[in-house]
């Protein structure tokens, strides 16, 4: 990955950043897209899921994995998987997702709780890899904010660059982001730092780099429903026509086919939720589209909705 100028990157979100939204939002302007977190223990035990998560497009290069882990050992062989796979191009460790199920299990933003292990696991994951580089993503502590902390043990464990929520695991996604915080980090450390959390906005994403010095912005919720924000910062421009969000949806829907069949036409509904909000007609349009799973049936309504869109 290289940080000469701001990177954009795609976070990953899971139930929406599969392969389909990934090679969209890589064609139309981001720099770099990460699947979905996997976990350490589903890798090692060949869950057939879990590698098909694995799978990528072809013009997602370079292309980041993300796992999570709560011991050594396990790291150690989810690395050991993910290196006979070919395409991958950074490994990263999730050291920040809040979602209860994870914290139990001990990984996610469990482990910054306990900072000798994580460091433990991101050096295991750094000498084991084959893959170029090693990223970690943060968030700024677990109770309280200890974030110069962690970010110094990211660093120090061979970290190639790491990617910070301004948040603590107590804040969720309802606290305000601290970007204050992540300038801090910034400054604190000598690797590479991605700011992440309520980017939401060509706007925002600006003041984001501006305001933190940070290296690139990481933008996830965001990006649902409005996968041009990448191309707005591609192309420096906060205006997006009309006719560029329409190809961009089909785009996004024939994707869905491509990878899902048949079943991607139902699974594309959500994402027609948000990218039909503001538009006049929306829901109708949400309520035809949720009775209707033949492809071509589907596709001609999208398609006809958007061409001729206006906003409500």
């Amino acid at each position: 990955m290289n940080f000469d100028n701001p990177v954009y990157v795609l976070a990953p979100l899971a139930g929406f950043t599969d392969l389909p939204f990934r090679s969209v939002v890589k064609k139309f302007g981001a720099d770099l897209t990460v699947s979905e977190m996997l976990s350490s223990n589903a890798l090692v035990h060949n869950s057939a899921k879990t590698l098909h998560m694995l799978e990528k497009s072809p013009i997602e290069d370079p292309y980041s994995v993300q796992i999570a882990a709560s011991e050594v050992q396990t790291a150690r062989g989810a690395v050991e998987i993910l290196n006979k796979q070919d395409g991958i191009d950074i490994i990263d460790l999730n050291c920040g997702c809040p979602v209860p199920k994870v914290v139990g299990h001990g990984s996610g933003s469990s482990l910054l709780k306990n900072l000798p292990l994580m460091g433990e696991i991101i050096k295991t994951i750094k000498e084991t890899s084959n893959k170029s580089q090693t990223s970690v993503k943060i968030r700024l502590g677990f109770e309280e904010k200890n974030h110069i902390e962690i970010a110094k043990v990211v660093e120090a464990s061979g970290a190639d660059f790491l990617a910070v929520h301004g948040r603590t695991r107590a804040g969720k996604f309802k606290a305000a982001v601290d970007y204050d915080a992540i300038k801090e980090i910034k400054e604190a450390v000598s690797i590479p730092v991605i700011a992440n959390g309520d980017i939401d906005s060509y706007e925002k994403a600006k003041w984001v780099l501006e305001h933190t010095g940070a290296d690139g912005v990481m933008i996830g919720r965001g990006a649902v429903g409005a996968p041009w924000i990448f191309h707005q910062l591609r192309t420096a421009s906060s205006e997006i026509s009309f006719s560029l969000k329409h190809e961009i949806i089909m785009e996004h829907f024939d994707k869905m086919v491509e990878f899902y069949g048949t079943h991607g036409v139902a699974m594309f509904r959500k994402h027609i939720h948000t990218y039909s909000k503001g538009y006049r007609g929306a829901s109708h349009l949400r309520n035809e589209v949720n009775h209707i799973s033949h492809i071509k049936e589907s596709r001609d309504i999208i398609d006809n909705f958007f061409k001729n869109g206006e906003l409500a």
